[in-house]
């Protein structure tokens, strides 16, 4: 059947059973518009294309599937670069579709040109320039395939406004065969047999569980495999929920605003077992001294990742979920002929792990006069029972939710770990919930980061989208003033943000709830009032102005160098 180049790819996208695309109209993409008015696939009016691409992203992250986003041409591409580049550093599958001038104008410096392509080739896993209609259905194909699969990650497509007018016959191929891209799924059998046997020989071993495990769905057997062999887990930013942090293993988050257990029981180990995860600065500080006494084995799909920042003992090139999987019965076979003293032996470690937990927990000094972030994380964490999608912007607040918040299964984190995009956490938690309609999402943001993005109102407005937005209101872009107070003498500069709207009120301007707390007294019954409302709602938070992040790395030092806060009559917490 003949159709025009839009219609195509309305018809693509059926085909791979796009549910949601959230983009903002332009000219050269009008025609597709026009085919989306009758579609049956729901688009996401947005205010902005970052947002767009955030969104997108969080509906990828909360739903494991592919997220969807189309821009116009010039700065409505180029807009979308910042959450391209979120999604690439946090390997999330998305396709990102914009339009460009006709053919015959590219190159000419037309209305709205941007070369979209070269711009994006570092920043995205493969991108393409569509230059036939009938090239459409292969390469939406393509696109699609080459983001889900191996180490996921963002794919563009760019297609020129010609193309979308032009007809073509419409045929969608069934598979996708692409020379030189084989992702490696399951692991040479030797590797798993001498990593299990690794595993079971080690005396003080310890799990560090990245991103890679979510990706993969292999939250289930990390666990398994963890109770099986008796070995504590510690998670990065990106792998959080990956492992329940209420579990008795769990370590909680390791690295420059890690716990103390964590990084010291990283340091101590004689085997580290990284699966999923890349080894970046923020986890291991000082490269020469981070696991410095372990026997080091990396499980990761990416092969670039091997052995790029730290030396490895064993690389295992595999899927994660397909790696714990069959590492399982061999772990089982070995524990079964293991002598009495190997259980004494995992039980002394695990011991002396407790131990590190009660002498050097999380905690802060409470407060009855002012609200103290940790303690609005510990109120969100109760009132939703750790249920809840938390997506979060970037800042102190990210920091404090990582540590205060007691999460218990896999995508229900959504934070821009790598790239670190201020502005993230709002979008995100609006495409979770396009994505999961039935969860509580809550977006834990900063005063600085809310306002790069706070025109999204509007949407979770014209959708009356359940978003619970809490604003961690402290005045200050906290963590640069953290830097300066510590590292820079207390000379703030270009921090102060006390000249901020009535968040609140700037809710009820977009018809929806908003809520102002100052008092702690206060903080638990509006949380629980402002969570049960069915639609949008917006806490504006006020906390103590100048409550630093800890324990603390300072940037070069190893992990073992950390900085712990002085507290006068500390509260703690346990992650158990």
């Amino acid at each position: 059947m003949s159709m025009k180049g839009a219609r195509i790819f309305v018809e693509c996208l059926l085909r791979e059973n796009v549910e949601v695309i959230f983009g903002i109209p332009g000219g050269v993409v009008l025609s597709i518009y026009d085919e989306l008015y009758d579609a049956p696939i729901k688009h996401v009016l947005m205010r902005h294309e970052q947002a767009a691409a955030h969104a997108a992203d969080g509906y990828a992250r909360a739903s494991g599937k592919v997220g969807v986003c189309l821009a116009t041409s010039g700065p409505g591409a180029t807009n979308l670069v910042t959450g391209i580049v979120t999604a690439h550093m946090d390997s999330v599958p998305l396709v990102v579709f914009t339009g460009n001038v006709p053919t015959h104008l590219i190159g000419n410096d037309a209305f709205q040109e941007a070369d979209i392509v070269g711009i994006t080739r570092p920043c995205t896993k493969h991108n393409y320039l569509v230059r036939r209609t009938e090239d459409l259905p292969r390469v939406i194909k393509e696109a699609f395939y080459i983001a889900s699969t191996g180490r996921p990650g963002p794919v563009l497509v760019d297609m020129p406004k010609d193309l979308l007018l032009s007809e073509a016959e419409f045929s969608y191929p069934e598979t996708v065969s692409l020379r030189g891209y084989r992702p490696v799924v399951e692991a040479d059998r030797r590797q798993i047999e001498a990593a299990a046997r690794a595993l079971m020989e080690a005396k003080r071993p310890v799990v560090y569980a990245g991103g890679g495990v979510i990706t993969s769905g292999a939250s289930a057997e990390l666990l398994e495999v963890a109770e099986l062999a008796e070995i504590p887990v510690t998670t990065t930013l990106m792998g959080i929920g990956g492992f329940p942090t209420v579990h008795r293993l769990s370590l909680g988050m390791l690295g420059m605003h890690g716990t103390w257990y964590a990084n010291t029981a990283i340091s101590h180990a004689d085997l580290l077992f990284a699966i999923g995860v890349r080894f970046d600065d923020r986890v291991t500080g000082k490269l020469e001294e981070f696991a410095a006494e372990a026997k080091k084995i990396h499980v990761e799909i990416d092969p670039s990742e091997i052995n790029k920042n730290v030396p490895v003992d064993l690389p295992i090139l595999g899927d994660a979920k397909a790696v714990l999987q069959q590492l399982k019965p061999y772990l089982i076979e070995m524990r079964a002929k293991m002598p009495p003293e190997w259980h004494d032996e995992r039980r002394a470690w695990i011991t002396q792990i407790e131990r590190w937990k009660r002498e050097h927990p999380l905690c802060y000094d409470d407060d009855e006069e002012v609200i103290k972030p940790q303690r609005l994380i510990e109120e969100i964490s109760r009132a939703t029972r750790g249920d809840a999608i938390i997506s979060v912007d970037v800042g102190q607040h990210q920091m404090w939710a990582a540590q205060f918040y007691r999460f218990k299964r896999p995508r229900t984190w959504l934070s821009s770990s790598g790239l670190g995009t201020m502005g993230f956490g709002f979008p995100a938690a609006i495409g979770a919930q396009m994505a999961r309609p039935d969860q509580l999402v809550v977006a834990i943001v900063g005063d600085g980061g809310f306002q790069m993005t706070m025109q999204e109102l509007a949407t979770v407005a014209e959708h009356r989208l359940p978003v619970k937005v809490v604003i961690v209101n402290n005045a200050y872009l906290g963590m640069v003033r953290q830097w300066q107070q510590i590292f820079f003498n207390g000379r703030y500069s270009a921090v102060d943000l006390s000249l901020s709207p009535d968040f609140a009120r700037l809710a009820e301007a977009f018809g929806i709830v908003g809520y102002r707390v100052t008092r702690p007294a206060a903080l638990a019954d509006t949380i629980e009032e402002a969570f049960s409302i069915p639609g949008p709602v917006v806490l504006d938070v006020h906390v103590a102005p100048e409550e630093n992040v800890y324990p603390m790395v300072p940037p070069g030092a190893s992990i073992k160098e950390m900085i712990e806060g002085q507290y006068k009559s500390p509260k703690t917490f346990q992650l158990t």
